[in-house]
């Protein structure tokens, strides 16, 4: 069995470029948004440091990019643990992950992402992990092989995923901690906004940051990425402050309109309404039509769509709302959209 980390697996060190381009939280004070899950992880924390027991296991499930790796850095901050991350697709035999496991330290924090992805007979490792803290490992082949049992360091796994769906039942009746982060509202992002333009040392009046949370489609990494962008655009165009006009040519420079629909966002509208009249149609139509891949459209473009109810999943496939049909031709000729 081979006992080798996966070269993926990384400590708590960071990248170059995350210290050079992130925030990074170090404090639950530090974490902006997601107030309710805040306030209970600060009692489940203190609950563990005053017994000097490891955390509970925990599941963070929500969205893409709202920030569930970032929020278990921050508890192991708390913690003042080891942290090691790794992500499900990676660990392929039931070896790599017992190699993570004895490797742990007491009480430090495991982070997997993409849980849900962990295969069968890897996920089977982890009951006996998780609840006593020890593995069965095989060891010799054949009539000779026998089973041993590795002790482990009492650990926090943090799970996370975005499908909770496709993790089974027994892996999921086995963390004690589960919740979910929401989308942030405008004025959360703001405040991240500037938390970040600080770190970066970029001056932004409230109202620019305002605008750019509006745009974010309610997700931190959405709004980190566009400040960068923006103040790409500020840098080149010697813009020494950012202003609300500053932000509205870089955003329309980015292709990103005042309700955060995107290039491919707008051209999936025109093709539903152009080409099927609002709709229904397949999923595989429109990749098609599009030249983007349907998982693409299915993970990036459509719960945004269909949280604005711009976009209907239906049996038959995916439909502008009747009542919307009208406000989205006149909204998308403004915008220099074509029809026939």
């Amino acid at each position: 069995m081979s006992m080798e980390l996966p070269v993926e697996l990384l400590t708590q060190q960071e990248t170059a470029e995350d210290k050079v381009l992130t925030f990074e939280p170090k404090g639950f004070d530090d974490y902006l948004g997601q107030k309710a899950i805040k306030e209970k992880l600060k009692v489940y924390v203190q609950a563990a440091k005053m017994r000097e027991e490891p955390l509970d296991h925990l599941l963070l499930f929500g969205p893409p990019g709202l920030g569930k790796t970032t929020l278990a850095r921050v508890i192991t901050h708390e913690l003042d643990v080891g942290f090691k991350i790794t992500s499900a697709p990676i660990i392929e035999r039931t070896g790599d992950l017992v190699a993570i496991l004895t490797s742990l330290t007491p009480h430090e924090v495991l982070f997997i992402d993409e849980i849900h992805r962990l295969p069968k007979n890897v996920e089977e490792i982890l009951y006996s992990a998780m609840e006593n803290f020890c593995v069965d490992v095989i060891i010799g082949q054949g009539a000779g092989a026998k089973s041993i049992r590795l002790p482990l360091s009492p650990f926090t796994l943090v799970g996370a995923t975005t499908k909770t769906s496709l993790i089974s039942g027994p892996l999921q009746t086995r963390f004690g901690i589960v919740e979910r982060l929401d989308f942030y509202e405008p004025d959360e992002l703001a405040d991240i906004v500037k938390q970040n333009s600080d770190f970066l040392g970029l001056p932004i009046l409230p109202e620019a940051a305002l605008c750019i949370g509006r745009r974010a489609r309610g997700t931190p990494r959405i709004v980190k990425r566009i400040l960068r962008r923006v103040r790409d655009y500020a840098q080149v165009h010697k813009h020494s402050l950012v202003d609300l006009e500053v932000v509205n040519h870089a955003l329309k420079f980015l292709d990103i309109d005042e309700d955060g629909l995107t290039k491919l966002d707008r051209r999936l509208l025109v093709h539903i309404i152009k080409d099927f009249d609002g709709g229904p149609v397949g999923l595989d139509t429109l990749a098609a039509m599009t030249g983007e891949d349907k998982d693409t459209i299915e993970e990036v473009c459509e719960p945004f769509l269909l949280r604005c109810g711009l976009l209907q999943k239906t049996p038959r496939g995916r439909q502008i709302p009747s009542k919307k049909l009208y406000s989205i031709r006149k909204k998308l000729i403004k915008d220099g959209q074509k029809f026939i």
